[in-house]
């Protein structure tokens, strides 16, 4: 039985497809971004990077520089779930994680877990300097 290996010229081949396709991928990512957000192309493809690497990232800026703009549309362009969570002096765990309810049912009551900003695939943490430690 004669099994036919792959070649590294092959593999070298399938490499290079897969990078290009990526890279194409990587540029329509950055330009649909880029039709949302004007200005921040550096930027946008940090926060870019730091999440198809399974990364984080933190934003620092003055107000109104679109920060939650470019999370909100980097997660749709990547068409994944989107939650912010608005840090206060008075955020309790429960407003992060999420609670349980008590739903009135056809058989009587019953708890219903509520999820909370926290189950989303990109979830912004605005203003974490203002809550407790």
């Amino acid at each position: 039985m004669s099994a036919t290996q792959p070649t590294l010229l092959d593999d070298e081949a399938a490499v290079g497809a897969a990078v290009a396709a990526f890279r194409a991928d990587h540029d329509r990512l950055l330009a649909e971004i880029g039709r949302r957000l004007v200005g921040q192309s550096e930027v946008a493809t940090a926060v870019v990077s730091a999440l198809l690497a399974g990364g984080h990232v933190l934003l620092e800026g003055v107000p109104g520089l679109g920060k939650t703009l470019l999370v909100r549309t980097a997660a749709a362009a990547m068409d994944l779930a989107f939650s912010r969570i608005q840090f206060t002096p008075d955020l309790m765990p429960a407003d992060v994680i999420g609670t349980n309810l008590i739903v009135d049912d056809v058989g009587g009551r019953r708890f219903e877990f509520q999820k909370g900003p926290l189950f989303a695939h990109v979830v912004l943490a605005d203003e974490i300097n203002r809550a407790t430690p």
